[in-house]
């Protein structure tokens, strides 16, 4: 046997064999199918995550699409609690002084705060036109009060004559005709003479009624013009009248029958804690304003000493017992929609449903609710404007009651 064949057979030996030298088809397949086991499973893998990424991107999509609001509850009014309602105070009487001829002026006597008599002056404007018209004006009477006795003789020279015939007829009318037109003259020249010294009177002001300067609006050498001419022309001054002092209520109409003239009504200012004011309702508009749905009240209230101060804000209790079941909600809480006031209640199925509501009193950062939702209803805090009927909100979690309601006050 040649070499050759020895070693072909030895090598022979080994094919097939493990831990053999050489490699057989059975070994490169399971090689084969090992390396696309591990490459199926990272795509199954690789699949799995991407289809978990797709389903928890629209879940969040979903969810985002669902809006977050906060809610709470109304907070619940006594039921036999005083009607307390805002009012603003007022003058019994006030009033603009104007100028009443042109000029300078000259001098003003009284400043703001000034306590002033009717008829006491005020300020004085000094006139050199109008005094210069009068003079003239005086000068042109004289002229014709002498032109007029020249012609009262004459017409008596004439009627003495024609007993005699030492004139005619028409000379007689004509010297008559003069006589009346003379008269007439003079009348014209003293009437003219009359309304410039009214005139010149005007440059002194005077208080037209006892009260207090609220304004001042000249100083010495400013150009005065006469008469409120607009824009242009500033009041000299304002005068108030400040006892009693008039106090102005929006009474909303669902309390409007409770409001009689005599009726007793105090107020309370917070500068003045310690105080109260009381007088009475003095008249009504008797017509409810289709703007708010209020009646104009005036409660009249003593002022003798000046204390209560033209232009404050005020609380003022009416003597009226409010017996109903009543909720106060944040003005945040609120929508102003064309169709009126309405309120945002999520229901249980945590869709929004639009309530009108009916307001009562405004007690500054809360409003009453007369009508429209309970105290059980959980209500949208700050509701966006593109809040509609049936749309799904999401509640968002909450440690308490939101700031924005927490600070809401009811007046009792």
């Amino acid at each position: 046997m040649s070499e050759n064949q020895v070693g072909l057979q030895d090598e022979s030996k080994y094919v097939g064999e493990p831990g053999g030298r050489g490699r057989g088809p059975g070994a490169l397949l399971r090689w084969f199918l090992i390396v696309f086991v591990i490459f199926a499973i990272l795509g199954i893998y690789a699949v799995s995550q991407r289809m978990s990424e797709h389903k928890a991107l629209a879940q969040q999509t979903e969810q985002t699409a669902v809006p977050f609001v906060s809610v709470i509850h109304g907070t619940p009014i006594d039921t036999d609690s005083e009607m307390v309602l805002p009012g603003s105070l007022k003058p019994d009487v006030e009033s603009p002084i104007y100028a009443r001829t042109n000029g300078y002026l000259k001098k003003w006597y009284k400043d703001i705060g000034s306590h002033v008599e009717k008829g006491e002056i005020l300020a004085e404007i000094d006139t050199p036109e109008i005094d210069q018209q009068l003079a003239q004006a005086r000068a042109e009477l004289n002229t014709a009060q002498a032109n007029l006795n020249l012609s009262k003789l004459t017409s008596t020279r004439y009627q003495d004559l024609i007993k005699t015939d030492s004139v005619s007829r028409q000379d007689l009318d004509n010297a008559n005709g003069d006589f009346a037109a003379k008269q007439a003259m003079e009348q014209s020249a003293g009437a003219n003479v009359k309304r410039l010294e009214e005139m010149e009177s005007f440059k002194r002001v005077y208080a037209p009624f006892t009260g207090i300067l609220t304004q001042r609006n000249v100083d010495p050498g400013m150009l005065i013009n006469a008469g409120n001419g607009g824009s242009s022309t500033k009041e000299m001054f304002d005068l108030a009248q400040i006892d009693p002092m008039r106090v102005f209520v929006a009474v909303p109409q669902a309390y409007s029958p409770s409001i009689h003239s005599g009726l007793k009504a105090c107020l309370r200012l917070t500068e003045l804690a310690q105080k109260n004011f009381c007088g009475q309702v003095v008249r009504t508009a008797n017509s409810i304003d289709p703007g708010t749905r209020t009646l104009l009240t005036e409660v009249d209230v003593p002022n003798p000493a000046g204390t209560l101060l033209p232009g404050a804000y005020a609380e003022v209790h009416f003597d009226v017992k409010v017996v109903a079941q009543r909720i106060s909600l944040p003005i945040n809480a609120i929508l102003f929609r064309p169709d009126g006031s309405m309120a945002a209640v999520v229901g249980t199925d945590n869709r929004i449903n639009l309530k009108k509501i009916t307001i009562g009193r405004d007690f500054g950062n809360a409003l009453e609710i007369l009508d429209g939702v309970t105290p059980t209803d959980r209500i949208v805090i700050n509701p966006p404007d593109a809040l509609e009927q049936g749309e799904e909100v999401n509640i968002a979690a909450q440690n308490g009651v939101p700031a924005a309601a927490s600070g809401t006050s009811t007046k009792k």
